[in-house]
């Protein structure tokens, strides 16, 4: 099935270099990083490549390319799920997952290939059963001097400020005094995708959210995860399991979900409650789906005219609809502008702080940047917009309670649980 497996660094260097079943010519991780270097969008040319009978299928994690090659016709969405499972797999031993990690680490990470494929042939990705055939301690890389990575960075700041391995943890190390601090991590993560129209009406919004674990308890306790009372699941009708609310209506309306393996739903449909022992690593206990109207967290209105024969201008409004408790960050606005677009100037509101403008040439686009925000309304150009908020979610889907099986008087582990909502495609039309 798989010729080869291979990880390039953002340079094209090899960091990990496996060859299953040496029925592919050498150079081709050379051959790959030229394809995706110097492909164009606008080529005939499809991808993923294929070069003289090898067909390269890849995802790109953490600024890593993770690639294998194959000389017949496998499934790509079965490749795809393979790789991005190999990432996750390699995270969870490591800790952190970028080059300097996977270089200290190279013994370890050979040793989880040897494991997860033979001869070509996926055998497991799960972490807890690669424990039993895995001896090699990781060697941990300083989380101090390494950039904040995904959603779950968000929470290290504030007073209240999450322990600094929640990232960046391993789930085999060894740490400090022998003992393993007894923690879990639960994630509620939305991305949302709205689209405006020209005088602010929301014309499409979607929500697609997962609920994310990550456990460090010892024992494999028996966990049961709360969520809201009223929340109902399906639109119409009912499905082999009645999800919807006994009242028959709810404050918070699913489209769909599918849920974790370990996960039972033996009380979901009378508490809403989800029971589960959790298994070693990352994982996602639950995905949904939201098409339901919802308040969007931002308020986008753009208006574009004419100020003489050859010179625009574009007036952005941006209201922030959440409270002020919370603080957006990492927002950027953007908007392309025609290809004969010779210069732009741009005009913010007296006393702004934190913001910054720009004039991309290159790709002809407008771009905005906001430190922090909270209720803002401010003049621009973009109709594109990205962001993070952290502990807010647009579906109002709740953890009420998240309850561990005691396995004594003074067992009484940490329990994190955090929310973060991020754009997909967030746009408002001119």
């Amino acid at each position: 099935m798989i010729s080869q497996f291979f990880v390039l660094s953002q340079r094209g260097d090899h960091i990990v270099f496996r060859d299953y079943r040496g029925e592919v010519p050498k150079g081709s991780a050379e051959i790959f990083f030229r394809k995706v270097k110097f492909w164009n969008d606008d080529e005939a040319e499809e991808a993923p490549p294929n070069v003289d009978g090898v067909n390269y299928i890849h995802v790109k994690v953490a600024g890593l390319f993770f690639v294998v090659t194959t000389m017949v016709n496998v499934s790509p969405s079965l490749l795809l799920e393979l790789l991005q499972r190999i990432a996750r797999v390699t995270k969870d031993y490591l800790g952190v997952l970028n080059e300097d990690s996977l270089r200290k680490n190279f013994i370890l990470v050979y040793e989880l290939l040897d494991e997860v494929i033979d001869f070509g042939y996926p055998q497991t990705t799960s972490t807890e059963v690669l424990k039993s055939y895995i001896f090699n301690e990781p060697i941990m890389v300083d989380a101090g001097r390494l950039p904040p990575l995904g959603p779950a960075a968000m929470f290290m700041q504030g007073t209240k400020r999450m322990p600094g391995t929640a990232v960046t943890k391993s789930v085999v190390a060894t740490e400090p005094g022998g003992k393993k601090r007894e923690e879990i991590f639960v994630d509620i993560i939305e991305k949302i995708s709205v689209t405006f129209s020209s005088s602010g009406y929301i014309l499409t919004s979607e929500i697609d959210g997962t609920i994310q674990m990550k456990s460090y308890l010892s024992g494999n306790p028996e966990i049961r995860l709360a969520l809201n009372e009223d929340l109902s699941i399906g639109r119409t009708g009912s499905s082999s399991h009645d999800y919807r609310s006994s009242s028959g209506s709810g404050t918070v309306i699913l489209d769909d979900c599918n849920f974790h393996e370990s996960v039972h739903l033996d009380s979901f449909d009378i508490d809403r409650t989800l029971t589960l022992i959790p298994p070693d690593g990352e994982f996602a206990v639950m995905n949904y789906r939201m098409t339901q109207e919802f308040k969007p967290p931002f308020r986008v209105t753009a208006l574009i005219e004419e100020a003489g024969p050859s010179r625009a201008e574009v007036l952005l409004k941006i209201r922030a609809e959440f409270s002020v408790n919370v603080t957006a960050n990492t927002i950027t606005v953007q908007m392309p502008v025609p290809s004969y677009t010779m210069r732009a100037s741009f005009e913010l509101e007296a006393g702004a702080v934190g913001q910054t403008t720009d004039y991309k040439e290159g790709s002809r686009r407008l771009e905005w940047n906001i430190k922090k925000a909270r209720n803002i309304t401010k003049e621009a150009g973009p109709v594109n917009m990205n962001f993070t908020i952290p502990m807010y979610n647009a579906s109002k889907l709740q953890v009420r309670y998240l309850q561990i099986a005691k396995k004594s008087k003074t067992y009484n582990p940490y329990r994190w649980v955090r929310y973060v909502t991020q754009a997909n495609s967030y746009v408002a039309r001119l």
